[in-house]
């Protein structure tokens, strides 16, 4: 079995392929290809440092990096053509909602260019199945709590969220025109050891560390669905061989191969409990600069996994606490360690 993993030196990606090289997805044979463009948007010598991991672990009969932009249509279409991919994992794409009010093309550049790209080369090599990465932020400010899947999500408030929707959306096309199973995750704030900088948790260690004083927007009056790394890649190891078939939707008649999940820890946690699990994990306690909300944020996620855990008995474990102390750990040992 051939597996394409996109966003492969990507926080997400990085474990993913590691899960699948330590599990040789549940003993079965298969050669995995990890491509990422390896931009600056966050450290390169991070994303260098995942996939040395990943070369260590495999040998070249498992396991292949090529650095590749998935906006480039005619890289895309060869590399399709080449490795004749059963499974595409596309975890690939341009994060963070902040920038994307900075830098908005490059949201479109990697999250609506290159996946239709993705798209095109599982439509013309008969794909068993694209599982693809979306985001909570497509619930946008939505009142509703828990967040479910078949809620409104017509309403985002970043362009981030928008180019996610729009990938759901030119999935389900693809689906129905071309019978392409594809499965796509809504991820509810990804943490764990060698997580992405421009993350929250992330800085606050650093800064928390080093006797700086951290950021808490809202007042630190906002909830989030954090979820533990290794239950995240858990869950998509266990999506894999779980391709949806064509079914109906009391909305429509266009029958489709196509599922969305929410992927989530079901149990949102206060910025507050947050912030006291890292002055733990730390030894030391944080200095406040307390700030109203920022643009494109919002007060709370919370996911209803139900569907996911009936599907596929994703079970989520980790709590904040163990999450976050793993983190701190890693963090130390990779920065300060080297010092």
């Amino acid at each position: 079995m051939n597996i394409l993993v996109t966003g492969a030196a990507g926080f997400i990606g990085f474990h993913v392929i590691k899960a699948l090289l330590d599990n040789n997805v549940s003993n079965k044979s298969c050669f995995i290809v990890g491509i990422d463009n390896m931009n600056d948007y966050y450290s390169v010598a991070l994303k260098e440092a995942r996939l040395n991991i990943l070369n260590d672990l495999s040998t070249p009969d498992h396991f292949k990096f090529i650095k590749m932009d998935m906006a480039d249509r005619k890289a895309i279409a060869d590399l399709f053509a080449t490795y004749q991919f059963d499974i595409v994992i596309n975890l690939g794409a341009q994060a963070g909602v902040r920038y994307s009010l900075e830098n908005p093309n490059a949201y479109i550049d990697s999250n609506v260019v290159g996946f239709v790209n993705i798209l095109e080369g599982c439509r013309h090599h008969e794909i068993k199945h694209l599982i693809y990465a979306s985001s909570s932020s497509v619930y946008g400010m939505n009142i509703k709590q828990p967040f479910t899947t078949s809620d409104c999500v017509d309403f985002p408030i970043s362009l981030y969220a928008a180019t996610k929707k729009s990938n759901e959306l030119m999935a389900h096309s693809y689906s129905h025109l071309y019978n392409i199973p594809t499965t796509g995750l809504r991820f509810f704030t990804v943490y764990g050891p060698y997580g992405r900088p421009d993350m929250a948790y992330f800085s606050f260690t650093k800064k928390i560390l080093a006797g700086e004083p951290i950021n808490v927007f809202n007042n630190g009056d906002m909830q989030r669905d954090f979820t533990y790394i290794d239950d995240i890649v858990n869950g998509i190891i266990r999506i894999i061989n779980k391709a949806p078939s064509p079914q109906h939707s009391t909305i429509t008649t266009a029958a489709a191969p196509y599922k969305i999940y929410n992927i989530g820890n079901n149990q949102p946690v206060t910025l507050r409990r947050f912030i006291t699990a890292i002055e733990n994990a730390c030894g030391k306690k944080a200095q406040e600069n307390l700030l109203p909300m920022q643009a494109g944020d919002v007060p709370i996620t919370y996911a209803d996994i139900d569907v996911l855990v009936e599907d596929v008995g994703f079970k989520p474990d980790t709590s904040i606490e163990q999450g976050i102390t793993a983190f701190v750990d890693w963090y130390k040992e990779y920065y300060l360690d080297k010092e």
